[in-house]
């Protein structure tokens, strides 16, 4: 079975730094959610993200968090959903949108930490 943390020593040093900060930001938020690492090894295609864990609330998926080689994903299963006055949610799918984030600077910034905190709000109404 794969865990979180087998995942995180897999994904690219380049990138990890910014994965670790987004599981962490999530944690924090969300300390009750559940984490649901996803069964998945390394896509063998640059430009398919890498799912590596999505947090839920009572068996509903609130976040999750994913890579490419050179940036990660925060992304919002009901993201369409969530305040989008920051201009940061990207997407245009039925229901999910995500954010792009290059650094663990941009997991800290205020606006980021919003959307994490509304979607788990979201989620528990």
């Amino acid at each position: 079975m794969i865990t979180v943390s087998s995942q995180l020593r897999k994904v690219p040093v380049a990138v990890r730094p910014t994965v670790k900060a987004a599981i962490n930001a999530i944690r924090t938020a969300a300390p009750n959610a559940d984490e649901v690492p996803y069964q998945m090894e390394a896509p063998r295609s640059e430009r398919m993200m890498w799912k590596i864990v999505r947090f839920t609330v009572d068996g509903k998926n609130v976040v999750g968090v994913g890579t490419f080689p050179r940036h990660s994903t925060i992304f919002f299963y009901r993201g369409r959903e969530l305040d989008a006055a920051a201009g940061l949610l990207q997407g245009s799918g039925k229901d999910t949108r995500f954010v792009t984030v290059r650094s663990p600077e941009d997991v800290a910034r205020p606006a980021v930490r919003k959307l994490i905190n509304q979607a788990f709000k979201l989620a528990r109404s």
